[in-house]
C-alpha cells in the first residue's frame, strides 16, 4: 500500500513539474512573440514626415553665410561713414562754442549763420542715419526673400518623389518638443543646398 502511495505521489510530482515547465516556457514564448509583433507594428508605422532644424541649416548653408556676411559688411561700412560725419560735426560744434566764448565772430549775424549751418548739418545727419537704417532693413528683407525662395524651391525638388507628406521647420524646440532623430533630414537638405549653390556659383 505504501508503495502505491509513493508511486502516485511520484507521478503527481512529475506531473506538477511538467505543468510548471510548460507554463513558464509557454508564457515566455507568448511574451517574446508579443514583443516581436509589437516591434513589427512600430517599424511598419513610420510616418511619411520629416523635420528640418532651421538653426543648423542656416549655420551650415553657404549661401546664407555669404549673403549675411555681405549684409554685415554693408552695415559696418554705413556705420563707419556715419560715425565719421558725426565726429566732424562734434568738432565743428566745439569750435563754434570756443568762438562764442572768445567773441571770435565779427558780428552776431555771422554767429547765428554758423549756428544755423550746424543745426542743419545735424538734421541732415539724423536723416542720413534713418535712410541708412531703412536701406539696411530693405536689404535684409531682400536677403530673407532670396533665402526663403532658395530653400522652398529646393525642398520641392528634394521631395519631388513625394516621399514625405509633411516637412516641418524647427527652430530650437519651438515647434517640436520631441522627435526621433530618424525624422531629421537637416543634414541631407544642407548638403543638397550647398551642392546646388556651389554649382551655380561656379557657372
Amino acid at each position: 500500500m505504501k508503495n502505491v502511495n509513493y508511486l502516485i505521489n511520484g507521478i503527481l510530482a512529475v506531473a506538477v513539474i511538467g505543468l510548471y515547465i510548460m507554463y513558464f516556457t509557454g508564457h515566455k514564448k507568448s511574451e517574446s512573440k508579443g514583443i516581436t509583433e509589437s516591434k513589427t507594428i512600430e517599424a511598419s508605422e513610420v510616418l511619411p514626415i520629416a523635420y528640418i532644424n532651421v538653426d543648423t541649416l542656416l549655420n551650415s548653408y553657404n549661401f546664407f553665410n555669404d549673403i549675411n556676411e555681405s549684409l554685415v559688411r554693408k552695415q559696418e561700412g554705413a556705420r563707419a561713414s556715419l560715425n565719421e560725419k558725426v565726429r566732424q560735426l562734434e568738432n565743428e560744434m566745439k569750435e563754434f562754442q570756443r568762438k562764442i566764448q572768445n567773441n571770435a565772430f565779427l558780428s552776431q549775424e555771422r554767429a547765428e549763420a554758423e549756428q544755423s549751418r550746424l543745426i542743419k548739418k545735424q538734421q541732415e545727419l539724423q536723416q542720413l542715419e534713418q535712410r541708412l537704417s531703412m536701406d539696411i532693413m530693405k536689404e535684409q528683407q531682400k536677403m530673407n526673400e532670396q533665402l526663403n525662395d532658395s530653400i522652398y524651391n529646393y525642398i520641392k525638388q528634394f521631395n519631388k518623389d513625394q516621399k514625405y507628406h509633411l516637412i516641418i521647420s524647427n527652430t530650437g524646440n519651438d515647434n517640436l518638443l520631441y522627435a526621433d532623430k530618424s525624422y531629421d533630414i537637416t543634414k541631407e537638405v544642407v548638403e543638397g543646398l550647398n551642392s546646388r549653390y556651389t554649382t551655380k556659383a561656379s557657372k
